[in-house]
């Protein structure tokens, strides 16, 4: 049996570790996410929301609603934040409540859009 005496020096960075693991939990809380026919990969401030075609597809992000309402060759409708937009491959990103929506891919089963928040908005 080990005999400790005094106070560890590790003590500081397992509080650090400890504060960091903390927020990391705490923004993910914020920044929680909930989807039905989509699936999503988010960061801080960007999110990547890939819907499945054929099915009322939707998604919480950021804090705002996203829905895939359209797709037609290569340009979708989608809702984001209460507005419509419609958006093809390659164009220059859609401003709509402070973010910026772009359409990343159109396919026969999938659509897949970028969400930002916008610097400026």
């Amino acid at each position: 049996m080990t005999n400790r005496t005094g106070i560890s020096h590790h003590t500081p960075i397992r509080r650090a570790a400890g504060l960091l693991a903390g927020l990391a939990l705490g923004v993910a809380l914020l920044a929680g996410c909930s989807s039905e026919g989509a699936s999503t990969d988010c960061g801080l401030d960007a999110c990547t929301v890939t819907f499945e075609r054929g099915v009322e597809a939707h998604a919480t992000i950021l804090g705002v609603e996203t829905r895939l309402v359209g797709a037609e060759g290569d340009q979708v409708t989608v809702e984001v934040a209460g507005e419509r937009l419609s958006l093809t491959v390659g164009q220059q990103a859609a401003e709509v409540g402070g973010f910026s929506v772009t359409l990343d891919s159109v396919t026969d089963q999938q659509v897949q859009i970028r969400v930002a928040r916008n610097p400026n908005g």
